[in-house]
Parts: C-alpha cells; sequence; structure tokens
C-alpha cells in the first residue's frame, strides 16, 4: 500500500507528530482499513523524503496508542480494533455529539415537518390508493432498446455536461410539438424546460415568483404536494372550493398572486373545468395580474368526449405556467417532467435550474425523445387509455352492484383515479377489515371534511381484482 501521506516540512509541527496525525486520521476516517498493511519505516521515510527515526518514532506512538500492531516477520498492521472503539462504547446513548445544539432550521426547513413516501400495500391487501401505471403494461423492451442504441451512438453530449440546463432540444421540440397537437398548448420549443419530474418545476416557479406572504389560491381539495411546496416558502394559502365546472373563481379574491389547478382531471375529485369556467379564470387573471399554474399531470387519459383545450392555450395575454410529467403515461422512474414558460420566464427559470441540478439526465432524455418522435408513446397511450377507461367502468359498476344509490361516483369519465362519496361512515373500517388500502379524502382538504368521500385508484389493478372491491367496501 502507498498510503497518500503528507507533510511539511516548513510546519511548525515536528515531522513526527505530522506523520503519525496523518496515519491516525486516516484510521480514524477509513481512509486506512482494519488489517492494512503499512509500509516499513525504511519505505515510508524514502517515499516522503525524510529520516527514518521520524517515521519510527510515529510509528511508536500509534502501536503504543492500538492504532498500528507488529507481527514478527511479517510487518506491521493497522489494528482491528482501535482504542476509539473502546472510548464510544462508554459514551452515554445520545442523538449527535454530546453537548452540540441542533442546527438552527431556516423557517422553509422548520415548515417542512412531514415526511412523504409512497408505501407498498402488504401482501394480500387490494391498493387502492397508489395512483400508479400499469407497469406490466409499458413496452419496456422497446424502451431498453432506444437506450443500447443511444449508449452505441457514445456521442460525447450523452455523457457530458448539458450545454444549457434547459434540456436536450430534440426532446424540448418533440414536447412543444406533441403538446400544441393533443393539447393545443400555444409555444415554440424554447419555452419548454425539461425537469426532473413536474414537482422540481413547481418547486422552481415558486422560488422564482413568490415571496414569504404572498397569496396562493389552490384548489380545495387540492394536491397536497403543491399546498406543502406554497407553504415552505412562506406563502399564505387561500383555499377555493371545487365545484361541478372546477375551482369557483369567486373564491379568489383579489389579493392572489399566484392560482395553481388542475383543470383536465382536479385532483382528487376528478372534475373537469369546463370551457366557461376556464375563461372565467382566465379573466380573473387578467383583472387581478395573477399567474397561472396549471398542472396537466394525466391530460392524456380522457374516456369519454373530447378534451378540452389547456388553459395555457385559451390565454393569450396572460402568464400560465404549463407543467406536466411522463410519470404517469411511462413510469415513476422515469423522472422527467416539463414546463412550458412564458418567453421571459425561460432565462430566469433555466438559471434556477442550473444552480439546483445543472441538468436533466441526457441520456434518458434521448431515449425519450426517440420514444416520441417514432410513435412509440402515442401508440402506448392510445392502448393504455383503452386498458385504464375498461377498468375504471368496472370499478364503477363494482360500486353500483353493491352500493346502489348508496355511494355518488364524483367527476368525469377520465384519470387514473375517482372519488366517491358513500352514505355511511362505515366503509373505511370494513375497507381496513377485509385488507383494502384505500385514500380517506379528508387528507386533500384544508379544512374538516366528511369521512364519507374516498379516492380509489385502478390504474394498476387487473379487472378480477376491481370487482372485488366493491364486494370487500360493502360486506
Amino acid at each position: 500500500m502507498r498510503p497518500a501521506i503528507v507533510v511539511n516540512p516548513e510546519s511548525a509541527t515536528p515531522l513526527h507528530r505530522q506523520v503519525y496525525e496523518e496515519w491516525r486520521n486516516g484510521i480514524l476516517t477509513g481512509r486506512f482499513h482494519r488489517g492494512d498493511r503499512v509500509p516499513s519505516s525504511r519505505e515510508l521515510a524514502g517515499m516522503l523524503g525524510i529520516s527514518r527515526s521520524t517515521v519510527t518514532e510515529a510509528y511508536e506512538q500509534l502501536a503504543a496508542e492500538g492504532y498500528l500492531d507488529s507481527a514478527h516477520g511479517s510487518g506491521t498492521f493497522v489494528c482491528r480494533q482501535i482504542p476509539d472503539e473502546f472510548l464510544q462504547a462508554r459514551r452515554p446513548p445520545g442523538n449527535g455529539a454530546l453537548g452540540r445544539a441542533a442546527p438552527r432550521l431556516s423557517r422553509c426547513g422548520a415548515r417542512l415537518t412531514e415526511d412523504l413516501r409512497y408505501g407498498t400495500a402488504a401482501a394480500g391487501v387490494i391498493p387502492l390508493s397508489s395512483g400508479r401505471p400499469d407497469l406490466r403494461e409499458f413496452p419496456f423492451a422497446i424502451w431498453r432498446k432506444l437506450l443500447a442504441r443511444r449508449i452505441r451512438m457514445g456521442t460525447q453530449e450523452l455523457f457530458d455536461y448539458a450545454e444549457q440546463s434547459a434540456g436536450y432540444e430534440p426532446l424540448r421540440r418533440e414536447v412543444a410539438a406533441a403538446l400544441s397537437r393533443s393539447r393545443a398548448v400555444r409555444c415554440d420549443w424554447q419555452q419548454v424546460v425539461i425537469v426532473n419530474g413536474s414537482q422540481q418545476g413547481l418547486d422552481l416557479c415558486v422560488r422564482l415568483l413568490l415571496d414569504a406572504g404572498d397569496v396562493v389560491a389552490v384548489e380545495n381539495p387540492g394536491y397536497p404536494g403543491a399546498r406543502r411546496v406554497f407553504s415552505g416558502y412562506g406563502a399564505k394559502l387561500r383555499p377555493a372550493r371545487v365545484d361541478a365546472q372546477g375551482i369557483r373563481v369567486d373564491d379568489l379574491g383579489r389579493k392572489a398572486r399566484l392560482v395553481y389547478v388542475t383543470p383536465s382531471h382536479q385532483f382528487p375529485t376528478g372534475v373537469s373545468m369546463s370551457l366557461a369556467r376556464r375563461l372565467e379564470l382566465i379573466e380573473w387573471a387578467r383583472r387581478c395580474g395573477a399567474i397561472l399554474i396549471e398542472d396537466d399531470y394525466s391530460s392524456e387519459y380522457r374516456y369519454s368526449g373530447a378534451p378540452l383545450p389547456a388553459l395555457q392555450g385559451l390565454a393569450s395575454d396572460v402568464p400560465v405556467i404549463y407543467l406536466g410529467t411522463f410519470s404517469k403515461t411511462m413510469f415513476p422512474g422515469l423522472r422527467i417532467g416539463y414546463v412550458v414558460l412564458p418567453p421571459d420566464l425561460v432565462g430566469p427559470f433555466t438559471r434556477a435550474k442550473w444552480l439546483v441540478d445543472r441538468q436533466t439526465p441526457v441520456l434518458e432524455q434521448a431515449a425519450l425523445a426517440d420514444f416520441i418522435g417514432e410513435g412509440h408513446l402515442e401508440r402506448h397511450v392510445r392502448r393504455m387509455r383503452r386498458l385504464y377507461g375498461r377498468r375504471r367502468e368496472v370499478l364503477v359498476e363494482s360500486i353500483e352492484l353493491h352500493f346502489g344509490n348508496r355511494a355518488v361516483v364524483v367527476g368525469d369519465a377520465a384519470g387514473m383515479h375517482l372519488m366517491v362519496r358513500f352514505q355511511e361512515s362505515a366503509v373505511l373500517k370494513r375497507a381496513a377489515r377485509n385488507r383494502v388500502e384505500i385514500g380517506n379524502a379528508r387528507v386533500w382538504y384544508m379544512n374538516e371534511a366528511s369521512d364519507n368521500e374516498l379516492v380509489i385508484g385502478f390504474s394498476d389493478l387487473g379487472e378480477r381484482t376491481i370487482r372485488e372491491v366493491g364486494r370487500r367496501l360493502a360486506g
């Protein structure tokens, strides 16, 4: 072993002490491992250009303190149990260094009090709260082929720093073209910024657009991940009710700087915002000088009627930020989303993204550009739309069979989940007893809510399992 040890002959610390401290610190920090052979005093002295007696003095001190051990005829080795471990065993239990106060968090850090995670249902439990896409149906063979092809091409741009943090240009072009066709979004490809999931896009928007104390209007009930970002940065949340046409514009007030909405398939009610309500919201934003954030997280999955155009495409003189993700149409592990920005926000947004993570992985972006450009994504979405639509029908039929008029399905035929309002309050208890994991809508409200509203995800369940859901909830 040739240890990375450095000594400074001009230092006021004696050379033997420098050698000692280098070895001791290296052993304690794990640079030198237990049982490693140590160079002889002659060998180390030659490496460092110092006298052998200096090294010998350091080695003797290390051996005396239990860091080194000599075996006759074999050499000197790092001890397998070092003295600091004995000292550690005598210390009283605690969570951190003794006598050290916890670091003071910023106001934003202090507001982050909840650990959020996606759980995994136990064996035999029907998971109705995940909202995940059905990964069994994704064409992973095609995806692997596209990744492998890009790796074989081996162009430097896939493995180097990206020229700009806004994203891989061919992917930005594909996203812009697809949004123009399917969602009537009006943008040039330069307005599309690739992000690590739509949640990062939302976080960057908040960093750029909100100061502590600014008012943000949010749907109530609504997506808690957005609320936590807003409140984490000190915004004042103004809840706005959701009815059969979407967010209630008369609840927005006059002071909101920003409004966050999910108009295509409101989360969690499943309501699609009507065209009249969209136009009313745009007019309100124009009058109040507010910014709209349109989270279009699952607009691809609409099972009846033509999809309504995006807010972004309807608003010509109102700033609308459009968020999208591939987590629902492809798979959650692909942390690629996109933000369509007004032109004057592109520069600040990309500079903020560069400070956060420099760039989204370019290899996956390139493969995704191929996946879209060659038509694989459109074919996959078309097939999953039929599959999810059928599963939703089966779920509605199962609920109607077992509950009749004692349950009402809320929202439109769209998305990957639905909300059900039950007349009775015992459904949750029966679900737990009958091994059904289901989401209570209460967690998505900012005020008091009924325990009888449940959110049911169906996208990753087979039809046979879905038919079982109504029976378990009823009995």
